[in-house]
């Protein structure tokens, strides 16, 4: 395998100090999941990374970022690794010929992201973020990693709080940029919608001159989104259903587990199959396409690769537990949630075919003082999806007790407690969908489910 960096570009990028001789095929800043030939990165978090370089050398590991004296192997030194590591992006990205998209939003993120690699790798060597590798030290692990002969490259931006998009932005220095929408996440952290839809909008803190934005032609925040591109001198293209929209959804065919539409995109009538279901996956696509456009792919190309997506875990993936007598389907929604997706995801539960339909839903964290509101106003989707729904935490008491008496299942005060009683109630012909926001754990009940079908199987 070629080296993605030897000890001169390791030096010239860092400013540290490394022996002759050093070659990296990769970056890592987990040992877990380090291959050999990596640089291992001691990253400080929870855990001091530099307590973890002996194993990282056992694993494989080429080199080992570090900013203390350490043993095992050769070291690139440097004053501060993750300043390192961020240097180490900033190079990466330098260095590559790579046309760059940049990818945030209140949802889809990820999905969307992976929409954006699959569609891209049938129009020529891409390079993409790992999971959601979205924050300070996500995205300049995806910088550092990228090859050098990438034809394109995408990248994920989140943020838990104010002023952490821009900094990000500029590292990662996209020619497109893309807002997927402007929801109520984080909204407890940041105070206002108004100041999500800025935060969000500072992606453009980073575009290349003559870059282009891609953002929502539909949701309420799209004046601002459209004042901040035009003050950055962007190109703006917007998506969505109304006919102002420069990429227009057109026609919808909805199936349980895939979809059709067709949209205007570019003066050119497209017609695209995504092997997976929901009208806001069918939009998600619809923003990709149009951000592979202004990126040089060609759009009926980068459509056809759609059908290498698959919904990731966590996001959508749909797993078949088998049970005594028959099978039921899990829609495994757990990684996260807010009013936004958990309305998306009620709609994909209400399409499946099935003898019951479940839902288990989890706590919506850092809502604010409204969280209370906007959980019991989820109850008319919720009855209006599910035969019986099973809830957990503090705030989705609120919509347990605002469901009609006979669509209410348990409502226990956390998802450890929930699981058992979620896996017990399952029988076959069953679709049950778990989401909830990543702190409230919902993963838990998905893996009892999953012991369930380990059990039967």
């Amino acid at each position: 395998m070629m080296p993605l960096w030897d000890s001169d570009a390791l030096r010239a990028a860092t400013g540290g100090t490394v022996p002759d001789g050093v070659a990296v095929t990769g970056i890592s800043i987990d040992t877990r999941s380090l291959r050999p030939g990596d640089l291992f990165v001691a990253l400080r978090d929870a855990r001091d990374g530099h307590d973890f370089v002996l194993a990282a050398f056992a694993a494989g590991a080429a080199c080992a970022l570090v900013d203390r004296n350490v043993a095992g192997g050769p070291t690139l030194r440097v004053t501060d690794t993750l300043q390192g590591l961020t240097d180490l992006g900033a190079a990466g990205r330098a260095r590559a010929g790579a046309r760059v998209v940049a990818v945030t939003g209140s949802v889809g993120k990820t999905s969307t992201k992976e929409m954006l690699a699959a569609g891209l790798t049938a129009c020529g060597p891409t390079h993409a973020s790992v999971a959601s590798f979205n924050n300070h030290w996500g995205v300049p692990v995806t910088l550092a990693r990228m090859p050098a002969d990438a034809a394109f490259a995408v990248i994920e931006i989140g943020m838990n709080t104010r002023g952490e998009i821009a900094p990000l932005s500029r590292l990662a220095h996209p020619d497109v940029v893309m807002i997927t929408t402007i929801a109520p996440a984080h909204l407890g952290r940041l105070g206002s919608m108004e100041a999500i839809a800025e935060e969000k909008a500072d992606i453009l803190a980073g575009l290349a001159p003559d870059g282009t934005a891609v953002f929502p032609a539909d949701n309420e925040w799209s004046p601002l989104l459209r004042r901040r591109a035009e003050a950055a001198g962007a190109r703006l293209l917007t998506f969505g259903e109304s006919v102002d929209a420069d990429a227009r959804l057109t026609e919808w065919t909805g199936g349980a587990d895939t979809q059709s539409f067709r949209a205007l995109i570019f003066g050119a009538d497209l017609h695209v199959t995504l092997p997976v279901p929901g009208r806001h996956m069918g939009l998600n696509a619809l923003a990709a396409i149009v951000a592979a456009g202004a990126l040089g792919a060609d759009p009926a190309r980068f459509a056809a690769g759609l059908a290498a997506f698959s919904a990731l875990a966590g996001r959508g993936a749909r797993v078949v537990l088998p049970l005594p007598g028959g099978e039921a389907l899990l829609l495994d929604e757990s990684y996260n949630a807010n009013t936004a997706s958990i309305r998306a995801a009620l709609a994909v539960l209400a399409a499946q075919p099935a003898r019951r339909r479940i839902a288990v839903l989890g706590d919506m964290l850092e809502l604010g003082e409204d969280a209370p509101v906007m959980h019991a106003g989820l109850a008319p989707d919720a009855a209006a999806a599910a035969d019986l729904i099973f809830s957990c935490g503090p705030e989705m008491r609120r919509l347990h007790d605002a469901l009609p008496p006979n669509k209410r299942g348990t409502h226990a005060p956390d998802s450890a407690a929930l699981a058992p009683i979620v896996a017990e109630a399952l029988q076959p012909g069953d679709v049950i969908l778990v989401k909830g926001s990543l702190g409230s754990r919902m993963s838990a009940v998905v893996r009892a489910l999953q012991t369930v079908q380990g059990a039967a199987a």
